[in-house]
């Protein structure tokens, strides 16, 4: 796709403002001029990027977490992930979130794809990899500050709960529906 062709789309960044600085997110507001020279603000979360897992056992069942989500309110089913630390490698992050979600070590990983959660006002990409040849980790158990419920499910069994609407989480839609397409 040349990139040339499409310049009548982009908009042109004149000032931002930092509003918020967090642990993990900052937030700010951006001027822009659209492409026909009218102005407009873009508020954006800036976010130093994730990954999730699918880690798939020796059986062909998938690891995934139950947790409570505080800002919708609600209990999801995802598969493990996480943010990424200042100056961590995206695949050291990988390795850290499953053995701290799950308690499970992998032999083998493969890069699967990449995505933003949210390009209309996020930086958020997350980074898919897929995990196998699972051990437990000594110890084998999940963090004690991680409060998850780490759980096998069947991929078919997977799928349907994407169908019908019990998993809503997007990076497990994606991931599920992903290794889904590659059988």
């Amino acid at each position: 796709m040349p990139t040339d062709e499409y310049q009548h789309l982009r908009e042109r960044g004149l000032t931002q403002e930092s509003i918020y600085r967090g642990r993990v997110v900052k937030l700010r507001v951006d001027t822009v001029a659209l492409p026909d020279g009218q102005m407009a603000n873009r508020e954006i979360i800036e976010h130093p990027g994730a990954v999730a897992i699918l880690p798939i056992t020796e059986d062909g069942l998938v690891v995934m977490v139950r947790q409570f989500r505080y800002a919708i309110g609600r209990i999801t089913l995802e598969i493990p992930a996480g943010t990424c630390e200042a100056g961590e490698d995206v695949d050291e992050t990988a390795r850290r979130e499953l053995l701290e979600e799950t308690g499970f070590e992998a032999s083998s990983w493969s890069y699967v794809g990449e995505f933003f959660v949210a390009p209309g006002y996020s930086t958020e990409l997350i980074r898919l990899y897929e995990a196998r040849g699972l051990s437990v980790a000594p110890g084998g158990r999940p963090l004690a500050d991680d409060y998850v419920d780490p759980l096998l499910v069947p991929l078919d069994e997977a799928i349907a709960m994407v169908k019908d609407g019990r998993i809503t989480d997007a990076k497990t839609l994606i991931g599920i529906l992903m290794l889904a397409a590659g059988r």
